[in-house]
């Protein structure tokens, strides 16, 4: 990616470490100077059917939350400063939280999984009450995404072919546009993007 983009710093970090978070975030405002968006898109997620309460154990739910809800919080704490910096040098100063269609709907691959993202964007709302006006904080919630990830997730992929208005799964490149347009907004916050091709409306 660095070599594409040309102008890019990578940082290896694992956000379930608190000392890797901090780091993260000085490496960023040491290579760059400053730190105008906070993107917060590292997830974890963990194949569990709804139905098997049994498998979803305490130690499933603690690493989910870890990632998906307290790490972006407190990378949020850790970037307040530096986005309060850009946002009154008429730099963006904004964060998009990258959440999930689970924390909308009852879906997702378990439980644990769309209650941490139904935090997240809960969180997203309540932050941009509290760091409003200079930064603003709004969430992006894909549905499913065409990756190598899911490449093998046929029936997800039938799903959205046969119901979704748009026939297709989001690609990349979508979920980009979404935070890029959130970005670029002077005016939104506490809003929770669906990304979903109109899957929710059928």
């Amino acid at each position: 990616m660095v070599a594409e983009l040309k102008r890019a710093t990578y940082v290896q970090a694992d956000l379930s470490i608190e000392a890797d978070r901090v780091r993260l975030i000085n490496e960023a405002i040491a290579a760059w100077g400053q730190l105008d968006v906070l993107v917060n898109n590292a997830g974890i997620s963990r194949v569990i059917p709804h139905g098997d309460l049994a498998s979803a154990s305490s130690t499933v739910w603690h690493e989910l939350n870890e990632i998906n809800v307290v790490a972006p919080f407190h990378l949020v704490t850790l970037a307040e400063s530096a986005l309060r910096d850009a946002a009154r040098s008429g730099r963006p100063g904004c964060i998009v939280n990258i959440s999930s269609h689970a924390g909308v709907r009852p879906k997702g691959a378990s439980i644990p999984y769309a209650v941490s993202k139904a935090a997240l964007n809960h969180m997203t709302r309540l932050l941009a009450v509290s760091l409003g006006p200079e930064i603003r904080v709004n969430a992006v919630a894909p549905g499913l995404v065409d990756t190598p990830l899911t490449a093998e997730w046929t029936e997800a992929q039938a799903l959205w072919r046969t119901r979704a208005p748009m026939r297709r799964a989001a690609s990349p490149d979508d979920i980009a546009k979404a935070v890029a347009m959130l970005v670029e907004s002077d005016y939104l916050t506490g809003e929770i993007l669906l990304m979903d091709g109109g899957l929710n409306l059928t």
